[in-house]
């Protein structure tokens, strides 16, 4: 999953970047308003972490202009400001979840896997595709109760399976969306990685859950 950290002091920025990556986030970071709009427009990030008091464009302003665009990401607003009116007006503008500085960074991500669950239609913790299970919480994942190990970037790309589960995923939103792999300069990192996933996930079990449809991409769940 993405996330683009918009923040202007750079102590707090460099700390939320790192937390999140160390989480098994791709991350980008702005470090104003309008740099920070110009780079979310670039790409479908999966969440947005937004300051509201930052130069050359503030957090409002940024906020209403992706909703009017109909930008896809997540929005979390974070502010150093605990009045209710600015939390009341991020949510009217369209922000999905507000976090009052100063916070644990436990609960920065917290909500930050909320707003990305809820983003794919997906509130639960624990997502259930056959007997498989991936609990985004512990990030963890069984299958027939049996736990799975999984490197980071093996869970990063069966999270986002997960979230998109029973539709065809392509290569190209794989590229996008899954931690890392745009900086990976094998043109199949995908398709080796899919196969990394299948001999943990598939292997020894009579249903497959891992599929590939030919010229269009890969599905998780069962094919009609």
């Amino acid at each position: 999953m993405r996330v683009l950290v918009i923040e202007d002091y750079q102590p707090l920025a460099r700390s939320m970047a790192q937390g999140l990556r160390e989480a098994g986030y791709g991350v980008d970071v702005a470090a104003d308003g309008a740099a920070g709009l110009a780079i979310a427009r670039s790409t479908d990030y999966d969440a947005i972490v937004l300051d509201l008091m930052l130069p050359e464009l503030d957090g409002f302003s940024v906020l209403e202009r992706l909703r009017q665009e109909r930008h896809p990401a997540g929005i979390l607003i974070v502010t150093a400001r605990g009045e209710v009116s600015d939390r009341v007006k991020s949510l009217d503008l369209g922000a999905d979840d507000c976090i009052v500085k100063p916070f644990a960074f436990e609960e920065l991500l917290a909500r930050v896997r909320a707003v990305i669950r809820r983003q794919y239609g997906r509130p639960q913790q624990v997502v259930s595709v056959a007997d498989l299970e991936i609990d985004a919480s512990s990030r963890t994942v069984k299958r027939g109760g049996r736990t799975i190990q999984l490197s980071a970037r093996e869970y990063a790309l069966l999270e986002y399976l997960a979230t998109r589960r029973g539709q065809t995923v392509t290569r190209s939103d794989i590229w996008e969306h899954v931690y890392d792999f745009a900086s990976e300069p094998s043109s199949n990192v995908v398709d080796v990685y899919i196969g990394y996933l299948r001999k943990k996930v598939d292997q020894g079990f009579a249903r497959k859950l891992i599929h590939t449809r030919r010229g269009f991409g890969y599905v998780l769940g069962d094919l009609e």
